[in-house]
């Protein structure tokens, strides 16, 4: 799918918990095009196509709503996510870059799929379990964690899941109540054959595909949503 840039609008802007961000934004063009599991570049400064792409930061689709605005949820932690918490208001005009990624694309086999996240990177996971061929995945798992229950905020997402995918299955760990995820319980928990994909924080994917590694777990077993 070709890179494309988009002149487009924020339609609506939550704070639902402390610096944590959700975004809706429609295109002022063409229709947004991309595939479950992609990710796009978002500026916050004027295109020129003679000076090129200005500075910009990478977020994962989470979705797309009936009318084609897209969803994206950001932590503003650093200095421009810092600065896009500060100039992101209803009617914003701002230019995106997109689609990036093949998370979803050529897996190798879409029975027993294991999918693990931190935080917000359940965000491009739900881009595919809100999407049609969500179907053709056979017992798909989910483990998704969460600083507390403030920052669980995708029920709704999840329960379109269930809807598309009966078969899917999802398990919440909260760190104040259950600690953090156990790269070893689920590992053990799972068929041998398993495919997993991987999302959240650097040093949470860095730390348990060295555990896969260790385990011997085919590459081609293991994908990851990294753009940073």
């Amino acid at each position: 799918m070709l890179v494309k840039k988009y002149l487009a609008e924020v339609t609506e802007i939550k704070n639902p918990v402390d610096n944590l961000f959700v975004l809706k934004i429609k295109s002022l063009e063409k229709p947004f095009k991309f595939l479950p599991g992609q990710f796009l570049h978002l500026t916050l400064d004027d295109y020129d196509p003679g000076s090129g792409w200005p500075e910009s930061r990478c977020f994962s689709i989470q979705g797309q709503d009936m009318s084609g605005q897209i969803i994206i949820t950001f932590s503003a932690k650093g200095r421009y996510t810092s600065r896009m918490a500060k100039e992101l208001v209803q009617g914003k005009i701002l230019w995106l870059k997109m689609p990036y990624g093949n998370l979803f694309q050529n897996v190798p086999d879409k029975t027993n799929c294991i999918f693990i996240s931190g935080g917000t990177g359940i965000t491009p996971f739900l881009s595919m379990f809100t999407d049609e061929s969500f179907r053709q995945y056979r017992n798909p798992k989910l483990y998704a964690g969460f600083r507390n229950t403030s920052f669980d905020l995708y029920d709704d997402f999840l329960s379109i899941a269930g809807t598309i995918n009966p078969e899917f299955k999802y398990y919440k760990i909260y760190e104040d109540l259950d600690g953090v995820l156990n790269i070893e319980k689920i590992h053990k928990d799972q068929n041998s054959a398993a495919v997993y994909f991987l999302s959240g924080p650097p040093k949470m994917i860095m730390d348990f595909k060295d555990y896969f590694i260790s385990k011997s777990l085919p590459d081609i077993n293991i994908r990851t949503d990294e753009w940073e």
